[in-house]
């Protein structure tokens, strides 16, 4: 029998009914507590800022408080496994980043749980380039010169990073695949800590995601290189793109939203809502525009895509470049 919806009726209704489950959730009195955010990594670095900034911006269309719960360690792995073990009622989230959503599942061996199965993506949040730093009395001002430079001497100079798998080990692996350069890498507790060392002249040289690395760049206290986006940001007209002199380049870190897999979706579509509407204000434009970060949102399907996506992309960057776990 033929169906006496059109295509465009059929779509309307599918929305309408996932608004309707929307609306049950927020009968049902949800949220009627505070919520809890886990952010996987320490104080003070780029997905910690993220997640204050979100959290302050959605507890206020919610309606509820949401408190930040730090749990840093593995790579985002250890918060990212306290979610997996936390109930499926929609009041504990993850602000969770690239690191262990799509690397983790090729660097940690015995990786308790499967991003793809254990977790219920919601909403991804922005997508944060990382600039390449050095610093202020370095002699190199460009990315041609630190590329002649790795050529000539091969696995000397040296680049500071959050740890294996983070922004900034997966930018300069980039750099070396797409470059056919050899750097090399040393690893600390923490974006703070990568950060000090090159400014302390332990490395080299230091990519860093945007939100904890822009301040250094405007400031003076680190020279900038190059940002990995790209095209030139706005907020630094001044720095080239990594893709100007290396074509194809482009790296960051994206921020999602994630609940535990039986969450229902009803509170799914509700947080989907409440987030879409966050990021759509002008507070939180606003606010991130200064760092030079654009805020994306997106329906939860939209959001399992990209992160099929993007596990096939770094996956082959980490394969190609053997990268692996200490």
């Amino acid at each position: 029998m033929k169906s006496l919806i059109s295509p465009k009726g059929l779509l309307a209704l599918l929305t309408l009914s996932g608004l309707a489950l929307t609306a049950l959730a927020l009968e049902a009195g949800y949220p009627s507590k505070p919520l809890k955010m886990i952010v996987p990594y320490e104080p003070g670095g780029g997905v910690d800022i993220m997640g204050r900034l979100l959290a302050r911006h959605l507890s206020n269309t919610m309606g509820q408080s949401i408190f930040i719960d730090n749990k840093p360690g593995g790579g985002g792995v250890v918060g990212t496994q306290a979610l997996v073990s936390s109930p499926a009622d929609g009041y504990t989230l993850i602000l969770a980043s690239t690191s262990p959503i799509v690397v983790a599942p090729f660097l940690v061996k015995k990786l308790t749980y499967n991003p793809l199965k254990d977790l219920q993506a919601v909403s991804l949040i922005a997508n944060n380039p990382a600039i390449l730093l050095v610093e202020p009395n370095s002699p190199f001002n460009t990315l041609a010169q630190i590329i002649a430079k790795a050529k000539s001497e091969p696995g000397q100079l040296t680049f500071s990073s959050s740890g294996i798998g983070g922004t900034g080990h997966l930018s300069a692996q980039l750099l070396k695949l797409l470059a056919d350069v050899d750097l090399r890498h040393i690893a600390y507790k923490g974006t703070g800590p990568a950060t000090m060392a090159l400014m302390s002249s332990q490395v080299d040289l230091s990519f860093t995601d945007l939100l904890a690395g822009m301040k250094f760049a405007k400031n003076g206290q680190l020279k900038a290189i190059a940002v990995t986006s790209a095209e030139r940001l706005p907020l630094l007209p001044q720095v080239p793109a990594m893709a100007e002199t290396v074509p194809g380049y482009v790296a960051g870190v994206w921020y999602g939203v994630f609940v535990p897999n039986k969450t229902s979706p009803e509170i799914v579509n509700a947080l989907n809502l409440a987030i879409t509407k966050t990021l759509k204000s002008p507070e939180m434009i606003n606010t991130l525009g200064q760092d030079g970060v654009t805020p994306l949102g997106g329906s939860p399907e939209s959001f399992k895509k990209f992160i099929v996506e993007e596990t096939e992309r770094w996956g082959s960057v980490i394969r190609k470049t053997h990268v692996e776990s200490e």
